[in-house]
């Protein structure tokens, strides 16, 4: 074979050779390693090895970003800088005022608890209705009261349920007060579900009060305490609110879908 020809077969002998020593994965910015070929003429020839590199997708930047490092304080060993347990305690009743406020207020009326919130004008004042009068559902479009023990205050009852926001006519049969539910609109629904919307809203803005209380009180701990502790404590308190307000969200949610299905 001549030199000539065999210069021709050199492309496809070299490519084979390329791949089988191309290195499979090169990360980063590591240098290109290259391929030296020998030639009949002794000249040597350089092929590139084929490499990649590799950048962080969007998606695991997401997910490494909403990777936040949870801190969780023991609230004895900062108790004289904050009463981490009462800011709890403070948040939680936040939540719970909602429920009641969702229970007593945001109601389709299909249950005794819809009632509850009624106030009854007394001698002694305004009295919810269920403690004067024995509430109970007989059937889903009708709630009777029974004011055996208070019998004085049947006609004030009555008057306090037909007076109420929920558009209801009592029926009175001696201490007996028998109250129809009406069927309740898809309008009302809606409108239920807005009254609930401000609920939460309410709540969150309350939820916003007392950790801005929190995170004041301390920041004015900041003398003879460091700034790591001072920011751990204010990034503990954040937390407790956050997940509080996902609480929030999710009364809301239950509600809006109990209301509109």
């Amino acid at each position: 074979m001549t030199l000539s020809q065999l210069g021709l077969l050199q492309p496809a002998l070299w490519r084979p050779l390329a791949l089988l020593f191309r290195s499979p994965v090169v990360m980063g910015t590591a240098r290109v390693p290259v391929l030296l070929l020998q030639t009949p003429h002794r000249q040597t020839t350089a092929l590139p090895v084929a490499s990649a590199r590799f950048y962080a997708t969007k998606k695991s930047k997401a997910k490494t970003k909403g990777q936040a490092t949870k801190v969780n304080i023991n609230s004895s060993l900062v108790e004289d800088i904050i009463d981490l347990q009462g800011v709890k305690e403070e948040m939680a009743s936040v939540l719970s005022t909602l429920k009641e406020d969702f229970s007593r207020s945001v109601s389709i009326r299909t249950s005794p608890g819809a009632l509850d919130h009624v106030l009854v004008s007394t001698k002694d004042g305004k009295v919810p209705l269920n403690q004067l009068g024995q509430i109970s559902m007989k059937s889903p479009q009708l709630i009777v009261v029974n004011m055996v023990d208070v019998p004085e205050a049947t006609a004030a009852a009555t008057r306090a349920l037909r007076e109420s926001s929920m558009k209801l006519n009592p029926e009175v049969d001696g201490t007996i007060i028998r109250v129809p539910i009406p069927m309740v609109t898809r309008e009302h629904r809606e409108n239920l579900s807005k009254v609930a919307k401000q609920f939460s809203n309410k709540a969150k803005e309350s939820l916003r009060r007392v950790r801005s209380s929190a995170v004041t009180q301390v920041k004015k701990a900041k003398e003879g305490t460091s700034e790591d502790t001072i920011r751990l404590i204010e990034k503990q308190v954040q937390q407790m609110s956050d997940a509080f307000s996902a609480d929030i969200d999710k009364q809301l949610a239950t509600k809006t879908k109990e209301l509109l299905g």
